[in-house]
């Protein structure tokens, strides 16, 4: 799958800290390991059917920044991303709307890359559909079925027999143990898989919270021949083949949305570990949920923004959006916080933008030395990337006036990807 062009990243005097991060699995910030040099980073990609929202924006960007971190600091990156192009959620969009859900899905992956590109993310060397993959992803499922760490369940509805994942069994067999990734007790792990895609109430099953790995083929949903039967895949064994064949077991960072903890994320790591007895990564990173009008941002509320709409002005009669103003309407909020969005925030950062701008033009009597700037931004990024320290710093300097605005320009452009050059 094709991706967009990256972005102009300048190059800087010297080099910057590897970062301290959050690892969700221990609860502490960490600093990864970087064999040979090389940070290895995997971000769950978007279901195509409402790309893309602010709530994905601020997503990617935290994982935008994440890289631009390792590369100020001289490491070589590899980052991959998935796209679930055939999944629940899709296929109830396209029966709603009357699309061919692959029509649908094509449409929608577009408009992400365009948005993506508008907004100077920094694209995936690997950009992976799922449609691209079943054969890897059905013979992982033939090898949990072999190693008995899968087992069918009847469906009467379908031609074949469903498949699930041995929870229990995998942790007698492999070094992977509920909770690793998702440190939650076992009500609450309940709960969230019946919200976010499982079904602990469906019969048949050996542990309420086994997830599925091979849905049986039904009337109506699209569905593929392989050695487990006519059917598709399950969402968690998707990732783990997609993330393990581009970048191998135990990489750097596997990162999103913080929804995707539990159960996504923990049955990712537990299926990777399963198969190969490996770790999938060394650290978990996730980023908070966006609102808007007083809830998260979801399709059954009706309550996205639109990144499209925003820089086409389409948004509820507001002009069009400089994208680096939408960049830092995001980064004015830690990546890990959870926030709300206010149509007054895109004001707030155009305003910011403006200011910023006219501040390398200041020539003040004593100008803040720009070395020194630099200094800050890292010294912030280095420290979870902490995005809104860097604006804050950024404020201050060019308040005053700096003593080399190309330096300046530089590093908001590669450290934040935000254009101060109008």
């Amino acid at each position: 799958m094709r991706t967009w062009t990256p972005p102009e990243i300048p190059a800087l005097p010297g080099e910057g800290p590897a970062p301290k991060l959050h690892n969700t699995s221990s609860g502490r910030l960490e600093h990864p390991a970087f064999p040979e040099g090389r940070a290895m980073l995997y971000v769950c990609g978007i279901t195509p059917y409402d790309a893309t929202h602010l709530g994905h924006a601020f997503t990617y960007l935290a994982f935008d920044i994440m890289q631009r971190a390792w590369r100020d600091a001289g490491i070589d990156t590899v980052y991959a991303q998935n796209i679930t192009d055939v999944d629940d959620p899709l296929l109830e969009r396209a029966r709603e709307t009357g699309v061919d859900w692959r029509d649908l899905a094509e449409e929608q992956i577009g408009l992400f890359r365009s948005d993506m590109h508008r907004l100077g993310m920094i694209p995936p060397e690997h950009y992976v559909a799922v449609t691209e993959q079943i054969d890897e992803i059905a013979a992982a499922v033939r090898a949990l079925l072999d190693r008995g760490l899968a087992y069918r369940v009847p469906t009467g509805d379908a031609a074949g027999d469903d498949v699930y994942f041995d929870t229990d069994a995998a942790e007698r067999a492999s070094q992977w143990r509920l909770g690793d990734v998702a440190p939650y007790d076992r009500e609450l792990m309940l709960r969230l898989s019946a919200e976010r895609g499982g079904d602990p109430e469906r019969p048949g099953k050996r542990n309420p919270l086994d997830p599925l790995l091979w849905r049986a083929a039904r009337a109506g949903e699209p569905s593929w021949e392989s050695t487990v039967g006519e059917g598709r895949p399950g969402w968690h064994i998707e990732c783990s083949v997609i993330a393990t064949g581009a970048l191998g077991g135990a990489f750097t960072v596997q990162g999103g949305g913080s929804d995707l903890i539990f159960p996504h994320h923990e049955y990712t790591a537990a299926h990777a570990t399963a198969i190969s007895d490996t770790p999938l990564a060394h650290l978990y990173s996730h980023a908070g949920l966006v609102s808007y009008q007083g809830h998260k941002m979801s399709k059954s509320r009706g309550n996205l923004v639109f990144v499209s709409k925003l820089l086409d002005g389409t948004h509820g009669g507001a002009p069009a959006a400089d994208p680096s103003a939408i960049r830092l309407g995001l980064l004015a909020h830690h990546y890990r916080s959870e926030w709300e969005w206010h149509d007054s925030d895109l004001d707030v950062a155009h305003r910011r933008l403006e200011a910023w701008r006219e501040g390398l033009r200041r020539r003040g009597e004593e100008p803040v030395p720009a070395l020194a700037v630099l200094q800050q931004l890292r010294s912030s990024l280095a420290n979870d990337l902490d995005t809104p320290v860097m604006l804050a710093s950024l404020d201050a300097a060019l308040d005053r006036g700096v003593d080399d605005p190309d330096l300046i320009a530089d590093a908001a452009l590669a450290l934040l990807g935000v254009e101060l050059r109008s």
